[in-house]
């Protein structure tokens, strides 16, 4: 598995960047057709979508919405936010677990017995379980699988959007290149990406930078080179003062030959830096002043 080129990455962003104008649209029009920044409900509304109205308007609270306490009217902003972040990410990482073969099915908590499915056969699935779509049985699947991250009794995900938009945010997640989806740090950049056109609005304003500001303009990916560095110098250092005698270290000409030995599969610990001490022999460049476990199980690393 590789990073992503810069090529997939600028369109990736681009990508990203239009499922949220969408998501957002498509949340906009399903709380204003509920009337949830509205004083009352609509007469319309059934007694389902009242209750879903009330409980959209606490959790929109929780968020940080304004209640008005004089024309009782409520602000959705953050709800909107949320609503199309969620609906677009639950999508996405579908994709992400059904392109890695990690995308499960299995009947009621049978996990034992769970086997990958495609977005084929969520296809398949969806036809016998009557849901619209495979892209319904494919986030039923992704919520099923990952509870802490979708919860399954949010309100959010009662919200439906309307055919129209959904059918836009199906065709920008199946445009994606299946290449972006086996790319080591693609996880890495679906945020950022996601705050980017925000992030650029609230800098050009020049407001005061508060809480609601803050994550759009924090929240910034590290680069797959400065992550491998970390790693190999840390972890991979540990490896290597494990599995490199002292005799072979001694004879050793340079830090290629060593980063060479102490490679394995798919990890080539190219930033793996040897230096030499006073004596002239090589050891780990990372190695000086710290006391390393014998063991990889007392290892601490703080993110």
């Amino acid at each position: 598995m590789k990073p992503l080129s810069k090529e997939l990455r600028n369109k990736f962003e681009r990508t990203i960047e239009n499922a949220r104008e969408i998501a957002e649209e498509a949340a906009k029009i399903a709380l204003e057709q509920l009337g949830v920044g509205e004083a009352s409900p609509y007469s319309y509304l059934s007694e389902d979508e009242r209750a879903l109205r009330r409980r959209l308007r606490a959790h929109g609270r929780n968020l940080g919405d304004i209640r008005d306490s004089k024309t009782e009217t409520q602000e959705i902003d953050r709800l909107v936010e949320e609503i199309a972040y969620e609906h677009w990410h639950r999508m996405l990482f579908a994709r992400f677990l059904a392109e890695n073969d990690l995308l499960m099915y299995y009947e009621d908590n049978d996990i034992e017995n769970a086997v990958p499915v495609t977005l084929s056969e969520c296809d398949e699935l969806a036809e016998e379980l009557g849901l619209k779509n495979g892209w319904e049985m494919a986030a039923k699947l992704a919520t099923k699988m990952l509870p802490q991250i979708f919860k399954i009794n949010s309100p959010i995900f009662e919200i439906q959007f309307s055919p129209e938009y959904q059918r836009k945010l199906e065709n920008v997640v199946s445009s994606i290149s299946k290449e972006v989806f086996l790319a080591t740090d693609s996880l890495g950049w679906v945020y950022q990406y996601w705050q980017s056109r925000q992030k650029e609005t609230i800098n050009k304003s020049g407001v005061k930078i508060g809480s609601q500001e803050l994550p759009a303009v924090t929240q910034l990916f590290t680069e797959d080179y400065m992550v491998q560095f970390l790693l190999d110098n840390t972890i991979g250092a540990w490896w290597a003062t494990h599995l490199l005698s002292n005799e072979f270290v001694k004879k050793a000409r340079t830090e290629q030959e060593l980063r060479t030995s102490a490679a394995f599969s798919n990890v080539q610990l190219d930033y793996l830096r040897f230096v030499k001490d006073e004596n002239g022999q090589w050891e780990v460049g990372s190695k000086s002043g710290y006391n390393w476990p014998d063991d990889l199980t007392s290892f601490k690393m703080i993110d």
